[in-house]
């Protein structure tokens, strides 16, 4: 027993070790970058209110005609929020950046406070693990915990109502990721897990299964969600196509412009609009279809969220179906 139980200790003492080595500089960061963050999404988020209708329809339909496929439960997910209640959402999100900004502000105050005089800050003369528990407290203080509690609460509401449409949604894609994964786990299992279980040492064999059916899942989320992908991509750029097509003609009506006199009084009594999402929703899919359905670089450092918010999602309501 006490020889199983000192890699654990250790093991532990080495984690707090480097927690607190990075425990300075990681709250640094923080407490530069998040400003920043906040303050652009709230700019982003306040610049877009103000565009015109028009306009706002225009960039939807040539981000899904462009992208649809790329993100489709990304933006399955958003569509999803709208009805089950993005603007709580926001207002969560705006709740929980203020008390942020609260604290950040309080703990630059700390950053300056020099209690014993000898004309060094306090917080330069501590170590990592009493900065660490002075910010801990600090946040204890300052923060105040009902309202990111009711904020916490109405983002989860709202989360659990997204994935619950998102998985009939992609029921098939989820069913299909499942028995992929399910027939590969049974080939692994008997062909490579024990071979595998041999090569590790004795402590670790209980892991092996367990990583074999990560692996096995993975590779079936990746078939599936591809199939998904291609799917997505023609569909989403048909939908895109057609809500950029309209808000062109939309925007021409309202400003009382009529090209070759194309575009009638009644939008509705026209093939002009499905003329032109049929050209968007080509370009779309031959725009997808070139980048391969991955974003290049620079743009996927960019998108970087995006993809990390995508996968998650795929991750969450797969193995949410298979609970």
């Amino acid at each position: 027993m006490p020889d199983r139980a000192m890699p654990d200790q250790e093991t532990i003492t080495k984690a707090t070790e480097t927690l607190q080595k990075i425990g300075r500089p990681l709250l640094a960061f923080i407490s530069a970058a998040l400003p920043i963050v906040i303050s652009s999404c709230q700019k982003a988020w306040a610049f877009y209110k103000k565009l015109p209708h028009n306009v706002v329809q225009f960039l939807i339909g040539t981000i899904l005609c462009f992208f649809g496929g790329l993100y489709p439960t990304l933006f399955a997910a958003i569509q999803a929020a709208k009805i089950g209640g993005i603007n709580i959402v926001s207002k969560a999100l705006s709740d929980i950046s203020e008390e942020a900004m609260i604290v950040i502000e309080e703990s630059k105050k700390d950053d300056k406070v020099d209690a014993d005089g000898n004309g060094v800050a306090d917080v330069k003369e501590m170590d990592s693990k009493a900065l660490l528990l002075r910010k801990a407290n600090l946040v204890m203080t300052k923060m105040n915990p009902q309202k990111v509690d009711e904020a916490m609460a109405a983002i989860s509401k709202v989360w659990l109502s997204v994935i619950s449409v998102l998985t009939v949604q992609f029921a098939r894609t989820i069913a299909l990721s499942i028995s992929i994964s399910d027939s590969l786990k049974k080939t692994f299992n008997r062909f490579c897990t024990p071979t595998i279980q041999k090569a590790v040492p004795k402590e670790y064999q209980k892991w092996v299964p367990v990583v074999v059916g990560w692996i096995c899942k993975s590779i079936g989320m990746s078939l599936a969600w591809y199939i998904q992908t291609v799917i997505s991509a023609v569909t989403s750029a048909l939908e895109g196509g057609k809500i950029a097509a309209f808000a062109i003609l939309k925007f021409f009506k309202d400003k009382g412009m009529n090209p070759a006199g194309i575009i009638p009084e009644d939008l509705d009594d026209t093939y002009v609009d499905e003329a032109i999402a049929y050209l968007f929703a080509a370009l779309g899919v031959f725009f997808q279809f070139k980048l391969g359905f991955d974003v290049p670089f620079p743009f996927n450092l960019l998108l970087f969220p995006f993809e990390i918010a995508e996968y998650y999602i795929r991750w969450s309501i797969t193995t949410v179906s298979e609970a």
